[in-house]
């Protein structure tokens, strides 16, 4: 990876859903290389939205007892972006300027705070770009050139 990205809370939880083997073998490697070269970066929002996702035992290969290591040594050094009113007010202009959700509007705003090129989310519009960033699905097959 050789420009700064930023990963969606879906991502953090298709790490751990085992219902989607795939899916979870694509997040895992794509949280594992992104904190290997200090490339992935993340949000409070994040971090918070996945504990709440994991606390109420939705589906998830991880138990409450290993969710604070997971924390602490996985989320917390990806974690660069923090709550601000900056932030919120970046946030709320995307909102505005381009009909996003809310929460959705937080998380672009973030990963542009961020300098990231690339926001992977399987729950926004892939390909869709603000600025220098863009949306993809790393979910999705790719075509293939002939």
């Amino acid at each position: 990876m050789n420009a700064r990205l930023f990963l969606d809370t879906n991502i953090i939880v298709y790490a751990f859903d085992l219902s989607f083997p795939e899916k979870s073998k694509i997040a895992r490697r794509l949280i594992t290389d992104g904190a290997a070269d200090k490339q992935a970066i993340i949000s409070y929002q994040v971090v918070h939205e996945f504990i709440n996702v994991a606390l109420r035992g939705f589906r998830l290969a991880i138990g409450k007892s290993d969710l604070e290591s997971f924390v602490l040594t996985a989320l917390f050094p990806m974690m660069a972006i923090s709550s601000s009113p900056a932030l919120t007010i970046d946030a709320l202009r995307l909102h505005n300027e381009n009909q996003l959700a809310w929460y959705d509007s937080l998380i672009i705003a973030a990963a542009l705070q961020g300098g990231c090129k690339v926001l992977y989310s399987e729950d926004m519009q892939q390909g869709r770009r603000f600025g220098d960033l863009v949306i993809q699905n790393p979910f999705l097959r790719m075509p293939t050139v002939e």
